[in-house]
C-alpha cells in the first residue's frame, strides 16, 4: 500500500470566482546612493515604500544598493518571469504608476493581437482547394 502524504490532500489555489492570487510574488527596487539620477527614487523608497509593504502584504518588498547604476524596479512573478522598469527620468508620482502597474502585471509575455495565424487540428471536410482541379466556370 503507498503511503498518504498529508501534502498532498490539499487543493491547489487557483484564480476563479472566490479567489484572487496576484502573479506578482516580489518586488526588488534598486538605486544608487549618489548618483542624482536616483534622487526621485530615494525619495520614494523612504516615504512610501511602507505603505506599499502594508497594503500588499503577499509581495515580498526588497530595497537593495546599485552602486553607479540607474534605478530600476524588478517585479518577479509565479510563472517564473521578471519585468524591469527603469525609474531613471521618473518623478515620485511616475514612480507609483510604474509600481502599479508591476502590481497588476500578470508577467506573462506580450502577445501580438494583429497577425495572428489560424491554426486548426483538423483537416479542412472538403480537403484542400487546388485551382488547378477545380471545374471551368462555363459562360
Amino acid at each position: 500500500m503507498r503511503a498518504l502524504i498529508r501534502a498532498s490532500l490539499r487543493s491547489r489555489p487557483a484564480n476563479g470566482h472566490r479567489a484572487f492570487l496576484p502573479q506578482i510574488r516580489k518586488l526588488v527596487f534598486e538605486y544608487c546612493d549618489k548618483w542624482p539620477t536616483s534622487a526621485n527614487t530615494r525619495t520614494y523608497i523612504s516615504n512610501q515604500i511602507e505603505a506599499l509593504a502594508a497594503a500588499n502584504p503577499h509581495v515580498e518588498v526588497v530595497v537593495k544598493q546599485r552602486n553607479q547604476k540607474e534605478p530600476i524596479a524588478r517585479g518577479f512573478y509565479v510563472n517564473n518571469r521578471d519585468k524591469v522598469i527603469p525609474l531613471k527620468s521618473l518623478e515620485v508620482t511616475g514612480i507609483q504608476q510604474k509600481v502599479q502597474l508591476l502590481l497588476d502585471s500578470s508577467g506573462a509575455k506580450i502577445v501580438p493581437l494583429k497577425r495572428r495565424a489560424v491554426e486548426s487540428t483538423t483537416e479542412a471536410t472538403r480537403g484542400i482547394w487546388s485551382g488547378l482541379h477545380a471545374d471551368r466556370p462555363s459562360l
